[in-house]
């Protein structure tokens, strides 16, 4: 098994258990339990777990990744505020292609008021706006992963390759300009990667905690972006350093 696999199955657990023990985690990826420590002591370098004597726990700090239930129900009006300025950028009868995302499913929220195709592989998103009249909605399928409402696998992947959309709303786990855009699962992170090279514009929405955070595997850089919507707490240099990469920044207040 690759790291970053034993990476992803060590987080699934601790997001599952809450707590993990080295024995325990040995037995389940089948590798030494020197093998879990080093594993365990670099996800804590990430700010992903704090390790303990015989094992680890979630990390337990402010803008904290995991869980990852309790990150997207949080900062509901920044995402509000957010999704009202996306909105703003949609033109009548454009087609936008919706990641999963509490933010993307905010975005969903809001849409209605003009006739537009809204293309998605999220359930959550889907059943948002599956009766709003003025919304042409085209589902991808595909597998659930976990707990996330999205579908993912060949079928979505083999639809995209059809595709060519106006514009793209993602969210991401964490964004930094050294780092660039990073996920915690790599079917995730395979996926995004395949969503912006169907786009003619790709905008990321993603609220201020998200800076500067380094998950487990990258998908993009942050000039692969044409355009991030965020919060007004983002510090006015960061803005400018994301700027000067050739990214718009739009900042939506609440």
């Amino acid at each position: 098994m690759l790291s970053i696999e034993r990476y992803e199955t060590i987080l699934n657990k601790l997001e599952t258990d809450k707590a993990v023990k080295v024995s325990q985690l040995s037995q389940l990826l089948g590798v030494t339990e020197k093998t879990v420590r080093i594993d365990l002591e670099a996800l804590e370098k990430k700010g992903l777990l704090k390790r303990i004597h015989g094992g680890a726990v979630l990390e337990n700090k402010e803008g904290k990744i995991l869980p990852v239930r309790e990150r997207q129900s949080s900062h509901t009006e920044i995402k509000d505020a957010i999704a009202r300025e996306a909105v703003r950028l949609i033109e009548p009868h454009e087609t936008i292609l919706m990641d999963g995302g509490s933010t993307t499913s905010a975005i969903s929220e809001r849409l209605g008021n003009f006739p537009v195709t809204v293309i998605t592989n999220d359930i959550k998103i889907a059943h948002i706006v599956h009766d709003k009249e003025n919304v042409q909605l085209v589902v991808l399928g595909g597998t659930r992963i976990h707990h996330s409402s999205s579908l993912l696998g060949d079928q979505a992947t083999e639809a995209l390759k059809r595709l060519r959309v106006n514009r793209l709303f993602f969210g991401t786990t964490g964004f930094s300009i050294e780092h660039g855009l990073t996920v915690l699962n790599s079917l995730h992170a395979d996926w995004k990667r395949k969503i912006i090279d169907c786009a003619d514009h790709v905008t990321l929405v993603a609220d201020s905690t998200k800076f500067e955070k380094v998950a487990l595997v990258q998908f993009a850089e942050i000039t692969d972006v044409n355009e991030l919507i965020t919060d007004d707490q983002l510090a006015h240099s960061a803005i400018k350093e994301i700027e000067n990469k050739g990214v718009n920044v739009r900042v939506a207040t609440k």
